[in-house]
């Protein structure tokens, strides 16, 4: 068994890892149910097919936080980082495509005396 951690914005997805058929089920659902559209497979998988053992394992996620797509790249990032931990020599043909990164784009605070993040009062000079 292989456990790992993936982040992505404020979701965050555990990851468990077994030997297995390549079986996939994130919080208590199969795939396909969690996910009914096929757009959020391809990241998901990405991590397997990099290193040829889509049909290895079986992986329990349980995930929270953020949206659907932002919990997809933290279940890519989870399954990345627990292939690691099942065999370190992936590492380097992981981080090769990019699969080990954490991704920090977050949302930014909003900042006292401003309307937003960013965006402040109209300034007339006149």
């Amino acid at each position: 068994m292989y456990r790992a951690t993936g982040r992505r914005k404020t979701a965050v997805a555990q990851v468990i890892m077994t030997h297995g058929d390549g079986e996939i089920v994130i919080n208590n659902k199969p795939l396909n149910d969690y996910y009914p559209n096929s757009t959020y497979h391809r990241p998901i998988f990405e991590p397997l097919a990099v290193v040829d053992q889509l049909r290895k394992y079986n992986i329990k996620v349980k995930v929270a936080g953020s949206g659907k797509s932002a919990q997809a790249g933290a279940i890519r990032h989870a399954i990345a980082r627990a292939l690691v931990v099942a065999d370190a020599d992936l590492k380097t043909q992981l981080k090769s495509h990019g699969l080990m990164t954490r991704d920090a784009r977050k949302k930014e605070r909003c900042k006292a005396g401003l309307r937003g993040a960013r965006k402040d009062r109209q300034y007339r000079k006149r």
